[in-house]
């Protein structure tokens, strides 16, 4: 079918629908179908491949997928769900649930929520008679595998369809290497492989998405890219300068650093907060702080500001360690509109969440992650002849004589700029190749012996390491593994004189845990409560004792009581407070594509319109600071004893170059630009830099030595060291190769 689908494609897609979805369309009061839902349902109905549907927020993809897999499964007998829907939230499925319930009953179709906090008697009914639609999160597909394996089968073996939503959200990371080995061991049981779908509005790299998606022939995906009818884009990048001397650019206001007794000053959290205040109430928006310590610190400000003005408060936080029922309350507020709210968040709500559209979307700190913006903006704009806006709060450091080099070049703005000119061209990155392979991998390698009870090696890879997730894993590396995790230092794993492994005795001790379900690690908590209700968690690591003071759901607390055994903090409202450290920092990688941008910017004389003047003497700043080094030219710049090397790459090549340093012997440190060499002048450094650059084959194996932390990942500990630098070598061995170019430098 032609990229428009005409107006007779409209009507023949309705068409070939059941006759209870088409009076639910006229029900909805829809004009028409929308061009992607008609692409699809025709793709559906009258084809036999897997579809990756592409569009943008609110765009119709749910309906678009299930409209025709409805009608495709409505006649269908025979035990076992029809369709798997596979979220990556449990927010997400509860969404999905609300809109598909009163289609599913009017077909006669069961749907049922299947994640930790569904009611379990709907779920017993499903195990009894399993049958429509299951809702799933990948923990709770690991949970029936692992619990229930028979029941597994029963369950999971006749589906038709696998709908895998925020299918970018699973291109990377553990969790991604999870759901694509879950679904290799779901087709593994099955007759005959479902069909599967594909829901996303930020894909990078469509081949990419359909590698992931059909592993064995991604070919064979037929990919649905809807028309692109992206609203009007008002945007302002405003800049704020820090205080000098600033520790702590999150601490709560009052404070300079946590404790009350200190002489308070304003910081640029202070002055956004203002600007947030004057510019947001009274509509519904978002503002995405980074971390969770912003996201609290900003939601505390701005519910100070409304109790200092004597207004309702509109401003509420939202992250993943507040409790299920303090977010969910939030969501619901959002989505109904009655009253004026605003979302300071994590990346909690970029996701599908339905919400409602919402006017505008801040952003605090300069954005590193087109695909996360591009997603993010999709919240806003989505009412017809309504415009996305977008304000992006950029923080830079305090500049004197004694700054430094790189918080001279004030690359928060630059690269702000640069965001912004990727985006009006409709850049967005591939996702990273997960890191976690070998962690992961374990993982899997204990779930499928406790599944089956027992299993040879050589089924098992071929279960686990055939086309997908596991692939890059050899033959012999997996022997090598497996005696590796049966040795007397794991345990974890062991091997009868029929060749059958099962699990050691600290295997046993892990799977039966109840967080080996999921891939991803989770820490210790405090559980906070006030009045017998909970707030949510706090990291076991943030010290606590009777009267501290702690700023958590954007509102003060002292604690009352704390009971150790049962890790619980009993806490009631204060004037005083302190904003936890939820996470520790860890930036997001940059892409080759935004370095490189960000030098065009430097190197570049205009002045976008959308800055605010700060921003632009921030602009003017940098650019003069480029231009005094000659950064244009030069890329060794002495600074002290250090010596910094302007690369101009991309986090993982930059990270590649430095190990190759310490390769030759040279300590460095990575920044945003490129490595800071230790106590060396650059009569020195250039013989080493000239070497590299005239090696012609540089031996990826002997980099890999000199890589710290290579190890990843919630079994890391259990990684040979072997397996995870052949990891890390396939992994980087492009990046590898482009050392000498790298070490080229003028």
């Amino acid at each position: 079918m032609s990229s428009q689908a005409s107006a007779s494609g409209l009507e023949a897609a309705y068409h070939l629908l059941h006759p209870k979805i088409r009076r639910w369309i006229r029900d909805q009061g829809w004009d028409e179908l929308r061009e992607i839902q008609a692409r699809t349902i025709l793709e559906v109905l009258e084809g036999a491949r897997d579809i990756l549907i592409s569009a943008t927020t609110a765009a119709g993809k749910t309906e678009a997928a299930f409209l025709p897999i409805l009608t495709s499964i409505a006649e269908r007998s025979g035990s076992g769900f029809s369709v798997l829907y596979i979220s990556p939230l449990k927010a997400l499925i509860n969404d999905q649930f609300r809109r598909l319930e009163g289609l599913c009953e009017s077909m006669e179709i069961p749907v049922v929520k299947w994640h930790g906090d569904a009611p379990q008697t709907e779920k017993k009914k499903a195990i009894n008679r399993p049958d429509g639609v299951a809702l799933i999160t990948p923990e709770s597909i690991e949970a029936l595998f692992v619990r229930r394996p028979a029941d597994a089968k029963r369950l999971l073996s006749a589906a038709d369809f696998i709908v895998i939503d925020e299918l970018h959200a699973f291109l990377q990371g553990p969790r991604g290497l999870h759901v694509a080995s879950l679904l290799r061991r779901i087709d593994a049981m099955a007759v005959r492989p479902a069909r599967r779908v594909g829901l996303s509005a930020t894909i990078g790299d469509l081949g990419q998405a359909c590698a992931w998606l059909r592993p064995t022939n991604p070919a064979t995906v037929e990919q649905l890219v809807a028309k692109s009818d992206a609203p009007e884009l008002r945007l302002q990048v405003r800049g704020y300068v820090e205080p000098p001397d600033l520790d702590d650019p999150d601490h709560a206001e009052g404070t300079t650093s946590g404790s009350e007794q200190d002489v308070p000053r304003r910081i640029a959290l202070d002055s956004i907060s203002d600007h947030l205040f004057e510019t947001l109430r009274g509509e519904n928006n978002l503002v995405f702080g980074g971390s969770r310590r912003t996201v609290e610190s900003t939601a505390d400000r701005l519910r100070r500001r409304s109790e200092k003005a004597r207004v309702p408060n509109e401003f509420y936080p939202h992250h993943g360690s507040l409790s299920k029922t303090l977010r969910e309350d939030l969501e619901d507020r959002l989505k109904e509109g009655k009253l004026p709210t605003t979302a300071v968040c994590t990346s909690t709500l970029e996701l599908g969440v339905d919400i409602g559209s919402v006017k505008s979307v801040a952003q605090i700190g300069a954005p590193r992650s087109l695909a996360s913006l591009k997603q993010r903006l999709g919240r806003t704009g989505r009412r017809r002849g309504t415009p996305s806006i977008l304000r992006i709060y950029l923080r830079e450091p305090n500049i004197d004589r004694k700054s430094g080099i790189l918080d001279r070049l004030r690359s928060n703005t630059i690269r702000s700029v640069a965001v912004v000119r990727l985006l009006l061209q409709g850049f967005v990155e591939e996702a990273r190749t997960a890191s976690e392979i070998a962690s992961t991998l374990i993982h899997q390698i204990l779930s499928v012996i406790v599944e089956r009870g027992g299993i040879r090696p050589k089924p098992l890879y071929d279960l686990l390491c055939g086309p997908g997730p596991f692939s890059p894993v050899s033959t012999a590396e997996f022997a090598a593994l497996l005696r590796h995790l049966g040795g007397p230092d794991v345990r974890y794993i062991e091997q009868a004189t029929d060749g059958t492994l099962m699990l050691g005795q600290e295997g046993e001790k892990i799977a039966q845990s109840r967080s080996f379900f999921a891939v991803f690690e989770s820490n210790e908590e405090w559980r906070l409560t006030t009045g017998g209700r909970t707030l949510g968690t706090l990291p076991i690591t943030h010290p606590v004792h009777n009267d501290s003071l702690v700023v958590f759901a954007g509102q003060r607390w002292i604690v009352q009581d704390l009971d150790e055994q049962m890790k619980t903090l009993v806490v009631t409202p204060h004037p005083g407070g302190v904003v936890p450290r939820f996470e520790p920092a860890t930036g997001e990688p940059a892409h080759d594509r935004l370095i490189a941008e960000m030098r065009e910017v430097y190197l570049a004389n205009d002045v976008p319109p959308y800055l605010d003047a700060r921003a632009r003497d921030l602009l003017a700043e940098g650019r003069e600071t480029f231009r005094n080094l000659a950064l244009g030219k030069r890329s060794l710049i002495p600074e002290d004893r250090d010596l910094h090397v302007f690369l101009w790459r991309g986090s993982q090549a930059t990270a590649v170059f430095s190990a190759a340093l310490a390769m030759a012997g040279l300590q460095s440190g990575v920044h945003e630009l490129g490595v800071s060499v230790s106590k060396i002048k650059e009569a020195e450094l250039r013989p080493i830099l000239a070497k590299l650059a005239e090696t012609q084959k540089i031996n990826a194996d002997d980099v890999a030595e000199f890589v710290a932390n290579i190890k990843v990942g919630k079994f890391r500990e259990q990684v040979p060291d072997s397996l995870a630098r052949s990891l890390w070598v396939r992994q980087n061995r492009d990046k590898v190769e482009e050392i000498p170019a790298m070490a080229g430098v003028p």
